[in-house]
C-alpha cells in the first residue's frame, strides 16, 4: 500500500468515531427536543452535518485509492448512515491498515531476501 492510500484510509478511520458520536448526540437531542424544552437540535444537526460531509469525502478519496470493491464501499457508506456505525468501521479499518502493514513488511523481506548473493556455487 502505498502512502497516500494509507494516508486516505487513516483520514477515513480517524473522522467514523466522531461521526458516529455525533450521530448518536443528535438522536438523543431529538429526543430531548421532544419530550422536554432543551434543543440542541440545530447546533448538533450542523456539527453532525459538516463530520458527515468530511466522512462521505474522505470515503470517496479511500475507495478511490484503495481500490475496494463495491461490495466493501458500500459497507462503509452503510456504516456511515447507522447509528453507531462509526465505530464498526473504525474497527474494519484498524485491521485493514494492520493486514497491509503486515503484507508490506513481508514483501520487503521478500525482496531483501532475493537480493542477497546466495552462496554455495563457485564460479570457476
Amino acid at each position: 500500500m502505498d502512502l497516500k492510500t494509507a494516508s486516505a484510509l487513516r483520514r477515513l478511520r480517524l473522522i467514523s468515531t466522531p461521526e458516529a458520536v455525533s450521530f448518536l448526540l443528535l438522536l438523543v437531542c431529538s429526543v430531548l427536543k421532544r419530550t422536554t424544552e432543551f434543543n440542541a437540535v440545530p447546533v448538533m444537526g450542523a456539527v453532525h452535518g459538516a463530520l458527515f460531509v468530511l466522512y462521505m469525502i474522505f470515503w470517496l478519496d479511500a475507495w478511490n485509492r484503495a481500490k475496494w470493491p463495491l461490495g466493501r464501499a458500500a459497507l462503509y457508506f452503510v456504516l456511515s448512515v447507522l447509528p453507531g456505525g462509526g465505530f464498526y468501521a473504525d474497527r474494519l479499518l484498524r485491521r485493514e491498515a494492520e493486514a497491509s502493514v503486515i503484507a508490506a513488511r513481508a514483501r520487503a523481506e521478500r525482496a531483501k531476501q532475493s537480493e542477497r548473493p546466495r552462496t554455495g556455487a563457485v564460479d570457476a
